[in-house]
């Protein structure tokens, strides 16, 4: 950024790289840190990465680690021979691993019959169901409990081979009842209920609890999106494949449907943590506290947690529903970089020039000048890194971010 108030937003060039410091994206807080759309057509890779995304910000993706589960398990094969699956394509790669992981060394996601040669149908690109995810998620994490039977659904019967799951899954809060009581098992399962099944059983309600509690430090809350927490938590855990730059249609959001392929890929990467990382997340989110915001900054902040597990997409800029027009750069679908969610956070408070019909013409805004002590310490930012793949409330305390962004700016005026 220049001396002057005007930034413009960068074209999508890949060639072109912009470095973006928007301080007032990035949260500060004078307390000292203490120690918690519709999916679009797929398109394939025939490669695959656990940390597939690009290079932008952020501290490396966290490593695969296995074969331990939670709890100190050993997670051994249940079958004799190995599993070879009739229905996976090159096009699969990505989550093929993970598939192996879930389905082949483990049972939990092993829920079709074999056919006639041996080989097991996997149905990569079904939509997940309810009650396949109950049982892959008890499976993994509470295999041996036993269902309590005060535990009713009207639409599942306790003589059912599913009910055990279904139950287990309600009593932990894995998955919740309808408002009705009923389990619905044949619904589909959306991101942010693969992220809540996952992010409970791994440990974090409390982590969540405090999200979901989101404030500043006068008390001030504001409007979250059902699963804030969970999906934030889940975001951080790299649950959610974050595919690589020219395949960003296949990338998933919050009320995405989930196709099993990335059922998969979640559960392995649940079931493949860190032992550190669940102890740093409930670290991190304990007391997450915003500092006092002015009227402005409180609904850019309004306006941008609406957008939390949204996909990182390198030149991404666009967080509606509704294509992004052509004249704008035409994205495949929602999402944002480091740089883009800041212009569109910025944009959200920028009145007039919003109630121009797309594709509108662009040509920059005002900065208002900053004064020293807008930022008395980083905790956290809000803003879209390619590490966690998308739009997260991400810790800066310590680490990566508060070695490498120890600076403030100020913006002057133009003469």
């Amino acid at each position: 950024m220049g001396p002057g108030v005007w930034f413009r937003r960068r074209t999508r060039v890949p060639s072109t790289v912009v470095v973006v410091v928007l301080s007032i994206a990035t949260f500060a807080s004078a307390a000292s840190a203490q120690a918690a759309v519709s999916p679009g057509n797929p398109v394939t890779t025939d490669r695959w990465d656990p940390s597939a995304g690009e290079a932008g910000s952020g501290i490396p993706a966290l490593p695969v680690v296995y074969p331990s589960a939670p709890g100190g398990r050993t997670l051994t094969t249940s079958a004799a021979l190995p599993i070879r699956f009739s229905d996976l394509k090159a096009s699969d790669g990505w989550a093929k691993e993970g598939i192996r992981f879930v389905a082949a060394t483990n049972d939990w996601m092993r829920d079709f019959a074999a056919n006639a040669d041996g080989t097991y149908p996997f149905r990569p690109h079904a939509i997940e169901t309810r009650k396949y995810l109950a049982r892959s998620v008890v499976r993994a994490f509470a295999p041996d409990e036993a269902p309590d039977p005060s535990i009713v659904f009207p639409d599942l019967d306790a003589s059912s081979a599913l009910y055990r799951y279904a139950a287990v899954a309600v009593r932990h809060g894995w998955i919740a009842r309808k408002p009705d009581g009923s389990f619905a098992p044949d619904d589909p399962v959306t991101m942010i209920m693969l992220h809540r099944a996952l992010v409970l059983a791994l440990g974090l309600q409390p982590a969540a609890v405090a999200l979901n509690h989101l404030h500043t430090r006068s008390g001030t809350t504001f409007r979250l999106p059902a699963g804030f927490g969970t999906t934030l938590l889940g975001m951080r855990l790299d649950l959610r494949y974050n595919a690589p730059t020219g395949s960003e249609a296949m990338d998933v959001g919050p009320r995405d449907l989930m196709p099993r392929t990335q059922v998969a890929y979640s559960l392995w990467r649940a079931t493949t943590q860190p032992s550190w990382s669940v102890d740093d997340l409930l670290t991190q989110y304990a007391n997450v506290e915003l500092p006092n915001l002015g009227p402005r900054r409180l609904r850019i902040v309004q306006w941008g947690v609406r957008y939390v597990g949204y996909p990182y997409v390198w030149g991404g800029e666009w967080g509606l529903s509704s294509p992004e027009p052509a004249a704008l750069g035409g994205q495949p679908r929602s999402g944002f970089d480091c740089s883009g969610f800041a212009w569109w956070l910025l944009r959200a408070d920028d009145s007039s020039s919003w109630k121009v019909a797309p594709p509108r013409p662009y040509t920059g805004w005002s900065l208002p000048q900053r004064t020293s002590g807008d930022m008395a310490a980083m905790r956290y930012s809000l803003d879209s890194s390619s590490t966690p793949g998308g739009v997260t409330i991400m810790w800066v305390g310590d680490g990566w971010y508060r070695q490498h962004f120890t600076f403030g700016r100020e913006i002057l005026p133009t003469p």
